[in-house]
């Protein structure tokens, strides 16, 4: 009985798409999970694995169609191999074995002939960019023409004003030809370079190129295992051992099964090599200045360029003006001491003071609209919404991705989405989705050390939140001189929308928010 190989479910943005490429063509014998149908949607390119093993035996969508989401894209027979008979699992390993020979004799003659051969040749072009964004500038190449590349390894990065977008291979092969060599600027799609599949094997180790050249269908001995071509795939996904698996397959191949086995319980992890931090840090310092007035002159970013045109549009647009508060952080830190170790455990995150300060923003929003509104031309807009951006500071610049509906989130979901985009806007992962839109923004200065500053706004918003240091200071309570952790709250807003009165008592909101947290449980 035949298996049908379907389309995957595309998320509801997703329309169609179209058939990138197949791996397999009929008649090839595939295993079950080993790729073999690629599909190229508007966003994201999405690989079909075999849901079973057997022969790949009718193609009903072919290279270029357009599909739909679980359309049928071909079928797979009961293990026929090309000539149509039925193969028991020892003939199957001998024909393996036969076909990985004759494979590799081919490979040898074909070396022989032409060092450096190549199979079918592709565009790599620049991602599709979003309709924010003209064109983008080529930051780095991470490979050269005719070094040996992985499917799916970055070749290039792309930088454009909000974020780094990775050019990454279509194949196994190598870069023949590189058109746009670093810091031109390329527009949407535009073509970097051409790519040639199955390329570049010279270039690597005899060892490498064995493991890396033969096909995903055949199985490859490493030292003295065997491995089928799934278990192959999950072995170099999880960087293990192969001399630490135990096969139970024919004559001790090693499966899928046993891979994953050999995963859950920790057994095939490869020993860790000798820490290169040192060497690597010492050889990435920059060269040393010469001469006793010293200067360096480098090219602005194209972040930084568009952060300068927004800090500037912004003074010269708004009419922005700042008020100041303080708040007395005891009663935050004093409940952050008590629960912190509870709430780590319960959540597996750490209770920051951002939570708090994004809850009580959220409620402090509700109670005054104008704040929360940003201005569109000669319009407002009012939003039944509170998307808070969070400013967070990378080597590449300021960015500001946005917790969406932050009202209806829990502190513990506040403090898991600012971890997460920390650590993503640091590596360069962000989407640019992910830093569209907003309603408010707060920018938090005092992890540096700043006491008091002046947020600038963040268009189209009319409102931006800044924290800062908290210093303990004499104050006066009840009477009394105390010592209290004390923290200078600046709100700047766009006094063509927001009154100095609403201003003035929405950061007196906030402040009574935090000063009482109870406040933010009771809704009062």
């Amino acid at each position: 009985m035949a298996t049908e190989i379907k389309a995957p479910t595309f998320p509801e943005s997703v329309a169609e798409g179209s058939v990138a490429a197949w791996h397999k063509k009929p008649g090839d014998r595939v295993e079950r999970d080993e790729l073999i149908v690629e599909i190229e949607t508007d966003k994201v390119v999405l690989e079909v694995l075999a849901p079973e093993a057997g022969t790949l035996s009718e193609v009903t969508a072919e290279e270029g169609d357009t599909v739909q989401s679980e359309q049928v894209l071909g079928r797979i027979g009961e293990g026929k191999a090309a000539g149509g008979k039925e193969k028991d699992d020892n003939k199957n390993e001998k024909k393996t074995d036969a076909k990985a020979d004759q494979k590799a004799t081919a490979k040898s003659d074909a070396k022989a002939d032409k060092p450096a051969s190549g199979g079918k040749q592709h565009q790599v072009k620049a991602p599709t960019f979003p309709e924010s964004i003209q064109e983008g500038t080529v930051a780095t190449w991470h490979k050269q023409v005719g070094e040996a590349v992985k499917r799916d390894d970055v070749l290039a990065d792309i930088e454009t004003d909000k974020v780094v977008l990775e050019v990454v291979a279509p194949a196994d092969g190598a870069l023949a030809e590189i058109k746009a060599e670093e810091g031109s600027q390329v527009e949407s799609e535009a073509v970097l370079a051409t790519f040639t599949e199955g390329a570049g094997g010279d270039a690597a180790a005899p060892a490498e190129a064995d493991a890396s050249g033969g096909d995903e269908g055949v199985d490859e001995k490493v030292g003295d295992k065997i491995l089928a071509p799934a278990a192959r795939k999950m072995v170099a996904e999880h960087d293990l051992d192969v001399s630490k698996i135990e096969g139970t397959g024919k004559g001790g191949r090693i499966l899928k099964e046993d891979v994953q086995r050999a995963v859950q319980a920790g057994t095939a992890k490869k020993a860790a090599a000798p820490s290169t931090a040192p060497k690597q840090a010492a050889s990435a310092a920059p060269p040393a200045f010469e001469g006793e007035r010293p200067e360096k002159r480098v090219p602005m970013s194209r972040l930084r360029k568009t952060i300068a045109k927004r800090l500037v549009e912004a003074q010269q647009t708004a009419a922005m003006l700042t008020t100041y508060n303080e708040v007395d952080m005891g009663a935050v830190m004093s409940l952050r001491a008590q629960y912190k170790d509870t709430f780590l455990k319960a959540h597996d995150t750490k209770l920051g003071f951002m939570g708090f300060f994004v809850k009580a923003a959220s409620e402090a929003l509700k109670r005054f609209p104008d704040v929360n509104a940003s201005i569109d031309g000669s319009d407002i807009v009012y939003h039944g919404y509170q998307d808070i951006g969070v400013a967070v500071s990378t080597d590449r610049g300021l960015v500001v991705p946005v917790l969406r509906d932050t009202d209806s989130m829990k502190i513990a979901d506040v403090e898991k989405g600012i971890v997460d985009f920390g650590k993503r806007a640091r590596d360069g992962k962000l989407g640019i989705d992910e830093m569209q839109g907003g309603t408010f923004t707060i920018t938090n200065g005092g992890i540096f050390g700043s006491l008091m500053s002046t947020p600038i706004i963040n268009p189209p918003q009319t409102a931006i939140l800044g924290m800062h240091k908290i210093q303990d200071r004499p104050m006066a309570v009840n009477g009394k001189v105390e010592i209290r952790p004390m923290m200078y709250l600046a709100l700047s807003y766009d006094h063509r929308m927001i009154d100095g009165k609403d201003a003035v008592q929405f950061l007196v909101t906030i402040k009574e928010l935090l000063e009482d947290p109870a406040r933010l449980l009771l809704d009062v």
